[in-house]
């Protein structure tokens, strides 16, 4: 061995760890800290806490919470996007097939989707609506995305 390139090596270095528990062993540095050891990690003890020592935990406990809550906000748009009480006038089917719709009665989405649960032909029979408008109409609720009635689905001619 080359003399004065090897560090000194201590018999007695001592070991401290967070919990209190010391020993010594054999090591290049005279004292030693760690933060957990065999008579505090989990794995040991049996006990169920978590080793987080550099707030990985905490980091991802964040990116949880951010993702429940742009979840739960994605929901609460589509909610309010599907919404019954709508005015049909946002739906934009043209100026005479709302007007039509509008002496008629019906002004929101729900009641539109009421007339077609009922068949095409409570719609068509209103007066000033045709059966262009309603294919506008059925085409606009898709996009909006409102389920359409059984009774809606079926060609009446």
């Amino acid at each position: 061995m080359k003399k004065g390139i090897h560090p000194t090596y201590y018999t007695d270095a001592q070991v401290i760890c967070a919990c209190g528990n010391t020993w010594t062993t054999g090591s290049t540095r005279k004292v030693i800290r760690t933060d957990v050891c065999s008579k505090c990690h989990p794995f040991f003890t049996g006990e169920q806490r978590i080793v987080d020592t550099e707030g990985q935990v905490d980091r991802f406990y964040k990116k949880l919470q951010a993702r429940q809550q742009f979840v739960a906000e994605a929901e609460a748009r589509q909610a309010a996007r599907t919404s019954l009480e709508r005015p049909l006038t946002e739906l934009e089917l043209g100026t005479r097939p709302t007007d039509a719709l509008a002496a008629a009665g019906v002004i929101t989405v729900g009641q539109a989707l009421e007339k077609l649960s009922e068949g095409e032909g409570a719609l068509l029979a209103i007066e000033g609506f045709g059966r262009k408008a309603l294919a506008d109409l059925k085409k606009r609720l898709r996009q909006f995305g409102y389920e359409l009635p059984e009774a809606a689905e079926e060609i009446t001619v």
